[in-house]
Protein backbone atom coordinates (compact mmCIF):
# COMPACT_ATOMS: atom_id res chain seq x y z
CA UNK A 1 0.00 0.00 0.00
CA UNK A 2 1.06 3.59 -0.34
CA UNK A 3 0.07 6.56 0.89
CA UNK A 4 0.33 9.85 -1.28
CA UNK A 5 -0.37 13.63 -1.11
CA UNK A 6 -3.33 14.15 -3.28
CA UNK A 7 -3.88 17.60 -3.29
CA UNK A 8 -5.37 20.16 -0.04
CA UNK A 9 -9.20 19.70 1.79
CA UNK A 10 -9.98 23.22 0.20
CA UNK A 11 -9.85 22.04 -3.27
CA UNK A 12 -13.19 20.18 -2.97
CA UNK A 13 -16.24 21.66 -2.07
CA UNK A 14 -18.10 20.45 0.46
CA UNK A 15 -20.68 18.16 -0.29
CA UNK A 16 -18.55 18.16 -3.79
CA UNK A 17 -16.38 15.48 -5.46
CA UNK A 18 -13.04 15.39 -7.20
CA UNK A 19 -11.83 12.41 -9.29
CA UNK A 20 -8.25 11.32 -9.72
CA UNK A 21 -6.38 8.34 -11.68
CA UNK A 22 -4.21 6.06 -9.71
CA UNK A 23 -2.69 3.09 -11.44
CA UNK A 24 -4.76 3.21 -14.16
CA UNK A 25 -8.12 3.34 -11.50
CA UNK A 26 -10.22 6.04 -11.33
CA UNK A 27 -11.05 7.40 -7.51
CA UNK A 28 -13.50 9.95 -6.26
CA UNK A 29 -12.75 12.17 -3.80
CA UNK A 30 -15.99 13.35 -1.65
CA UNK A 31 -16.25 16.10 1.42
CA UNK A 32 -19.04 15.68 3.11
CA UNK A 33 -20.85 18.34 5.13
CA UNK A 34 -19.19 17.78 8.42
CA UNK A 35 -15.50 18.65 6.10
CA UNK A 36 -14.81 14.21 6.35
CA UNK A 37 -12.90 13.08 3.10
CA UNK A 38 -13.77 10.09 1.51
CA UNK A 39 -12.70 7.87 -1.25
CA UNK A 40 -14.24 5.07 -3.40
CA UNK A 41 -14.09 3.72 -6.97
CA UNK A 42 -15.76 6.41 -9.21
CA UNK A 43 -17.53 3.41 -10.50
CA UNK A 44 -21.21 2.02 -9.77
CA UNK A 45 -21.29 -1.94 -9.34
CA UNK A 46 -25.02 -1.91 -11.03
CA UNK A 47 -24.42 -0.31 -14.70
CA UNK A 48 -20.82 1.24 -14.00
CA UNK A 49 -22.43 5.08 -13.30
CA UNK A 50 -19.68 7.76 -12.70
CA UNK A 51 -20.51 7.77 -8.85
CA UNK A 52 -18.67 11.44 -8.48
CA UNK A 53 -21.73 12.86 -10.51
CA UNK A 54 -23.96 11.78 -7.75
CA UNK A 55 -25.75 13.46 -5.02
CA UNK A 56 -24.40 13.19 -1.46
CA UNK A 57 -26.96 12.70 1.35
CA UNK A 58 -25.27 12.22 4.44
CA UNK A 59 -22.51 9.98 4.23
CA UNK A 60 -23.98 8.14 1.10
CA UNK A 61 -24.08 8.86 -2.40
CA UNK A 62 -26.77 8.08 -5.05
CA UNK A 63 -25.52 6.89 -8.36
CA UNK A 64 -26.78 9.41 -11.21
CA UNK A 65 -27.95 6.57 -13.56
CA UNK A 66 -30.54 4.39 -11.32
CA UNK A 67 -30.47 5.97 -7.90
CA UNK A 68 -28.39 2.99 -6.33
CA UNK A 69 -27.34 4.47 -2.96
CA UNK A 70 -23.65 3.60 -1.78
CA UNK A 71 -22.18 4.19 1.59
CA UNK A 72 -18.80 5.94 1.48
CA UNK A 73 -17.61 4.71 4.56
CA UNK A 74 -18.17 1.24 3.57
CA UNK A 75 -18.72 1.51 0.39
CA UNK A 76 -21.87 -1.43 0.67
CA UNK A 77 -24.75 -0.74 -2.04
CA UNK A 78 -28.14 -0.01 0.36
CA UNK A 79 -30.61 -2.71 0.29
CA UNK A 80 -32.70 -3.43 -1.85
CA UNK A 81 -30.03 -2.96 -3.90
CA UNK A 82 -26.56 -5.62 -3.70
CA UNK A 83 -22.98 -4.68 -4.62
CA UNK A 84 -20.35 -3.01 -3.08
CA UNK A 85 -17.65 -0.34 -4.32
CA UNK A 86 -13.72 -0.61 -3.15
CA UNK A 87 -12.95 2.32 -0.62
CA UNK A 88 -9.29 3.88 -0.09
CA UNK A 89 -8.02 5.23 3.08
CA UNK A 90 -8.13 8.79 3.21
CA UNK A 91 -6.03 11.26 5.68
CA UNK A 92 -6.45 14.94 6.51
CA UNK A 93 -3.84 16.63 7.64
CA UNK A 94 -5.69 18.88 10.56
CA UNK A 95 -3.16 21.67 10.59
CA UNK A 96 -2.20 22.42 6.64
CA UNK A 97 -5.58 20.82 5.37
CA UNK A 98 -2.94 18.30 3.13
CA UNK A 99 -5.08 15.14 1.85
CA UNK A 100 -3.27 12.05 1.91
CA UNK A 101 -4.86 8.76 -0.07
CA UNK A 102 -3.66 5.26 0.85
CA UNK A 103 -3.98 3.12 -2.39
Amino acid sequence: MTKMHIGNVADIDRKGSRTLKVNGLEIALFRLSDGEVLAVENKCPHKGGTLSEGMVCGSKVHCPLHDWRIDLHTGKVEEPDTGCVPTFEVEVDPATGAVYLTV
